[in-house]
């Protein structure tokens, strides 16, 4: 679901991202876009994976668990670093990513919280759910979402953090960075810079391993089988 049906509605958005420098560059961000798993950044470790996800795409939700659990064994030996990529096809992907950014400027601990969350109540934010919705009940039904996942305290910020603009730009940096590195659909990986093959499917534990064993194994001691 990822990008089967839609590549070429990506494929000209991504034109529009890469052509868009030549009449007005985009500014550089202060810092690097992303959310690094655990908090950890891959600084000194040997093997780096960039995801990019939608939190309301099934393929993401449903790559994230084989993916998690892939380096919950392989510990420090990698890290993770997840990059939102909001498809124009799936509804309200821009405004959960944005949430996304606003938890992570609060509490960055909370941030794959919040993603699990949404992973697991997709249903909550597209088709027939808020088919008959403005854009302000969507907005105000995922501030309620949020509170009710993280707690009462956070009501305040993500009401504030949708009117604030940089929660707006920063969503989108991470939109044109996927534009510029030729992200299409999601799931997306990029291992080391790389990008992995058949983007927009979820690879399983074994499939990770597959990708992983080879660069770790002469960094220590491989990781026992799964």
């Amino acid at each position: 679901m990822g990008f089967k049906n839609s590549r070429n509605l990506v494929g000209f958005l991504t034109l529009l991202c890469l052509l868009s420098p030549i009449s007005s560059q985009s500014p550089i961000p202060a810092k690097q876009d992303g959310f690094w798993y655990r908090q950890k950044k891959g600084k000194d470790e040997p093997v780096l994976i960039e995801a990019f996800f939608d939190p309301v795409c099934p393929d993401s939700r449903d790559s994230w668990p084989p993916l998690k659990k892939a380096i919950q064994q392989y510990g420090s030996r990698v890290s993770v670093v997840v990059h939102t990529f909001p498809l124009p096809y799936h509804d309200n992907a821009f405004a959960t990513s944005r949430a996304l950014h606003i938890i992570n400027k609060v509490n960055s601990s909370l941030t794959y919280h919040l993603l699990e969350a949404f992973f697991e109540h997709q249903e909550t934010f597209y088709g027939k759910a808020t088919f008959n919705l403005s854009r302000a009940a969507v907005l105000g039904q995922i501030a309620k979402f949020v509170t009710k996942t993280l707690g009462k305290s956070y009501y305040a910020a993500i009401k504030s953090g949708f009117t604030d603009s940089k929660t707006d730009r920063a969503t989108r940096v991470s939109f044109k960075l996927g534009c510029l590195r030729g992200v299409y659909g999601t799931p997306f990986f990029f291992v080391n810079g790389f990008p992995l093959p058949d983007a927009g499917s979820a690879l399983d534990v074994t499939g990770w391993r597959k990708v992983l064993d080879p660069l770790v194994s002469g960094k220590g001691k491989k990781v026992e089988e799964f």
